[in-house]
């Protein structure tokens, strides 16, 4: 869109505005509620002529209502117009890492049943997919076990400690 030629020519910027782009990034920043707002605030004829806002605002609803299942079902109950699949890949992809991670810190043990549901997968996919990521499956009770990640802690120096093991060590060798 030419912002240069809206403001030229008074075109309303309603009409070409990629609202299903706007709203999908603020999902993908995690900013349901600047959603909520975008949503309110897109005029109705764009809603009643735009499947594909609708479809992202499905998805959003689902975040809202933290159906993690919802979610992967919203993503891939719509045919994306090639303009937008690879900004609904990026979220999709970003959304499933964020939920392994939440997985990861949230459980030791969890089955197979639902880590399918909120992985979006199938039960082999999903099977398959926290195998690659370390995790055991215990196949007569069909339960996983989970890889902890090893946390890591970021230490920051302090420059008079620093200086303090600097003198130290010259202290030692002289």
């Amino acid at each position: 869109m030419d912002l240069s030629a809206v403001a030229a020519n008074g075109v309303a910027f309603h009409d070409e505005w990629p609202y299903a782009v706007h709203l999908l990034a603020h999902f993908y920043v995690h900013d349901t509620n600047s959603a909520r707002f975008l949503w309110k605030t897109i005029p109705s004829s764009i809603k009643e002529s735009n499947p594909e806002v609708n479809a992202v605002w499905k998805i959003g609803q689902q975040l809202w209502l933290r159906n993690y299942g919802g979610v992967h079902e919203a993503v891939r109950g719509f045919e994306w117009s090639p303009e937008l699949q690879s900004f609904i890949s990026a979220f999709s992809d970003l959304y499933t890492k964020e939920i392994f991670h939440l997985l990861v810190s949230a459980y030791s043990t969890i089955s197979v049943e639902d880590v399918a549901l909120f992985l979006g997968m199938s039960e082999d996919a999903a099977t398959s997919y926290v195998l690659q990521q370390g995790w055991t499956v215990d196949n007569a009770s069909r339960m996983l076990t989970v890889k902890k990640q090893p946390v890591v802690s970021v230490q920051k120096l302090d420059p008079r400690k620093l200086q303090q093991l600097t003198e130290y060590v010259f202290h030692l060798e002289h």
